[in-house]
């Protein structure tokens, strides 16, 4: 019940808000909260300070002493380590409210926008135990009464967004629902970045930003990120919601965390038997709906006419057409009460946006992980830092339960890159190490991160045991930029045609030289040594060069340019000599790199960040090969199995190390490795096998044992990630 006391309506209104439960009463009772103690929303810089100014309500207390004490970090440097900075954030789900707060801790102006216009996910997740203390220092209890009440550790989807809404508008996040996202807007004139939002004239088009957080979901990915797709063997879940009325007949009903066939196979079997359902696992949480989530044999989903026609490819399978919508829905009602005894009294689905019974059936085999955590754009002077969190970064494998825990380290980690953003750090450095502690995200476990919830904060170092902050350099990641991080001229037809009048300018007059494009008129390699020779004569002869030793031509400026100027070539000089699809943006970054080197002043001597600024001893002479594999080699990344020179188109990057994508392989059963998709084993000592390093990387599946299974009430699924 609100307040009562007429004296002061203000404190009525905010217990309105504190107990709403839906996203429109939560932003209804915020604004007209706002409006009684004449507190302008939009004024983010000073908003949380005048509204505990000016509500002096011992209710509202208890709230102000949590947000506070979370207020005062270091790490916030007093709401000013992001003051000139302004963050567009997209995505009301969990991680997008969590990043907004964050964002609004570290002193951003944030303006979060959101499609839909309600919160209707019924889903429950599971909570590590440090979520669940994190939540609590925002106020979840104060905002929602029953949350992880004694042994629980499970909220409703629903729930946790309004908790984090709520605490997102307290600190002064300016949040929008029903606005569409269509894409970025250039800057222009005096314009910075903006957003294609619809309805058009929404009022947030307007707004500027320079850092751009999507939490757009699973399937939602920025231009300019790129997902990797993790599928193993067929999977089929199903999740479904009853009412909860909250009867003293359901509280009696026990909740289900995890029962898994291979520990308790009486019950699967009976269940099989008497009902004609066969699962592999099931689990039942009690919220504000009674939610199962299972998985079901793709035989007795046909046998039970759920599946119409069986179908090799999975989306064929599982697609709307395939599905009889009435059978899935008594399959799903059947294995519920069996589940639960009959204990559950009569049984109500709950329903969904739709109105349809809230049933779901899914492949939950197939998921995706970005390749990169981050990227900065830049166009007419302008940069804009980007991030991802949530399903689009990672979608989680839900068995485990590591969706929401893992979507808030992603958060956390997110905020420590703003806050670098913010105090001035290089974009390079800041993206390099952004992406060092991406690598370990897919890897965290309750067992494997810290035990001190109450130290952790948005610095990695108080959360991953062990971590290296440094295991991507920035030259290593200004490389890699190629496919997935920087886009320099990538993203505009004037940054290329600007890019190749420099090449034509300084390239004029040599024989056999026309640079018309980025791909053929480089494949000779004199195009190359014209510009060493243009900007350093004494480094090559032009006179010696022969048209026809593409190869020879095209190594010697490679050797050149990575001796001299530190930049490492980006392919072979094969590939590029005979390569009749000459991937276009890698020798754009190339050259832009060349360029970059050329146009600093020439009293500054460039050394590869590897590179030693002290003379060296002079080397015996070697033979003419000899000589131009080692200038090749030196100072150049090598592949960590095969120790041979991994070039960055043909290398995928790991654990601060290099691999040529053949050589990344499981070191048990030899298959190939994805990125997200394996454990790196590090142990020491001799024994190892022959040739065989004494750090190893697995496959997940290889590793997972009967112990970790049973721990999280899971069953095995072969060949996971096969």
């Amino acid at each position: 019940m609100a307040s009562q006391d007429s004296s002061n309506p203000s404190h009525a209104t905010f217990d309105l808000f504190v107990q709403a439960q839906s996203c429109q009463d939560v932003k209804l009772h915020f604004a007209e909260l706002c409006r009684q103690l004449e507190i302008n929303s939009k004024d983010f810089r000073n908003f949380y300070n005048k509204l505990k100014e000016k509500l002096n309500y011992w209710k509202a207390k208890t709230l102000w002493t949590k947000l506070d004490k979370r207020a005062s970090h270091a790490d916030y440097q007093q709401g000013k380590a992001c003051k000139n900075n302004k963050c567009l954030v997209l995505g009301a789900g969990p991680c997008g409210l969590r990043t907004a707060i964050e964002l609004a801790l570290l002193g951003a102006q944030v303006v979060l926008l959101e499609k839909r216009e309600s919160f209707s996910r019924n889903n429950v997740l599971h909570l590590w135990p440090y979520t669940i203390y994190d939540l609590r220092g925002l106020g979840a209890k104060k905002f929602y009464g029953k949350f992880c009440s004694g042994a629980l550790d499970h909220v409703s989807i629903r729930q946790l967004q309004l908790i984090l809404l709520k605490a997102s508008l307290l600190l002064g996040v300016e949040v929008h629902t029903g606005v569409e996202f269509e894409g970025l807007v250039d800057p222009s004139g005096e314009n910075g970045w903006m957003a294609k939002l619809q309805p058009r004239t929404h009022p947030a088009a307007s707004f500027q930003f320079d850092v751009f957080v999507s939490a757009g979901g699973g399937r939602f990915v920025p231009d300019g990120f790129k997902h990797k797709e993790l599928r193993g063997q067929l999977a089929i879940g199903i999740t479904a919601n009853f009412i909860n009325r909250n009867t003293a007949a359901e509280a009696q009903v026990a909740e289900i965390s995890g029962v898994a066939r291979i520990y308790n196979q009486k019950f699967f079997q009976d269940l099989l038997s008497q009902t004609g359902i066969d699962l592999e696992n099931i689990v039942y949480y009690k919220d504000d709906t009674h939610y199962f989530v299972m998985t079901a044999k793709k035989k007795s989903l046909l046998k039970k006419g759920v599946i119409k026609q069986d179908f090799s490819n999975a989306e064929q399978l599982l697609a709307a057409a395939n599905t009889d919508e009435e059978a899935l829905n008594q399959y799903a009602y059947d294995a519920a009460s069996f589940s639960t005894g009959g204990k559950l009294p009569d049984l109500q689905f709950a329903l969904n946006p739709n109105g349809k019974p809230d049933v779901a059936m899914f492949d939950f085999t197939c998921m995706y992980r970005a390749e990169n955590a981050s990227m900065v754009r830049e166009k007419r002077g302008k940069k804009l830092l980007m991030s991802l969190v949530g399903d689009c970064l990672v979608e989680p494998f839900w068995p485990l339960g590591t969706g929401i825990a893992r979507g808030f380290f992603a958060v956390f980690d997110t905020a420590w890159m703003v806050r670098s953003w913010g105090l001035g750090v290089p974009h390079l450095k800041v993206l390099a190490e952004r992406e060092s502690i991406y690598q370990l995200l897919s890897q965290t476990t309750p067992e494997n991160t810290s035990k001190n919830y109450a130290a952790y904060c948005i610095n990695p170092k108080t959360r991953y045991c062990r971590i290296n902050l440094s295991s991507i350099q920035p030259h290593q990641y200004c490389v890699n930029l190629v496919r997935v991080c920087v886009c320099v001229y990538a993203d505009s037809v004037s940054g290329f045609e600007e890019l190749l009048k420099w090449c034509q300018k300084h390239t004029r007059g040599y024989e056999m030289v026309d640079v018309k494009d980025f791909t053929q008129s480089w494949r000779s390699g004199l195009a190359l040594c014209a510009l060493i020779h243009h900007f350093r004569p004494k480094l090559i002869d032009m006179s010696s060069l022969d048209e026809s030793d593409m190869i020879h031509n095209i190594q010697l400026a490679f050797s050149i340019l990575e001796k001299e100027l530190g930049i490492p070539p980006v392919m072979s000089p094969s590939d590029l000599a005979n390569s009749d699809h000459i991937d276009k943006l890698s020798l754009v970054l190339y050259i832009t790199q060349i360029r970059n080197a050329f146009s600093l002043p020439s009293s500054v001597h460039i050394l590869h960040p590897e590179l030693n600024p002290t003379p060296a001893a002079t080397p015996p002479p070697a033979s003419e090969p000899e000589s131009r594999g080692a200038a090749l080699m030196a100072n150049s990344e090598e592949c960590y199995f095969c120790h041979l020179r991994v070039y960055v188109l043909e290398r995928i990057s790991a654990e601060g190390k290099f691999f040529h994508r053949s050589c990344f392989t499981c070191h048990r059963c030899g298959i190939t490795l994805r990125l997200g998709g394996y454990t790196y084993d590090q142990t020491t000592g001799e024994g190892h096998e022959h040739g065989r390093p004494p750090r190893e990387f697995h496959l997940i599946h290889c590793l997972i044992n009967l112990f970790s299974a049973q721990k999280h009430g899971l069953s095995l699924i072969p060949g996971l990630f096969k």
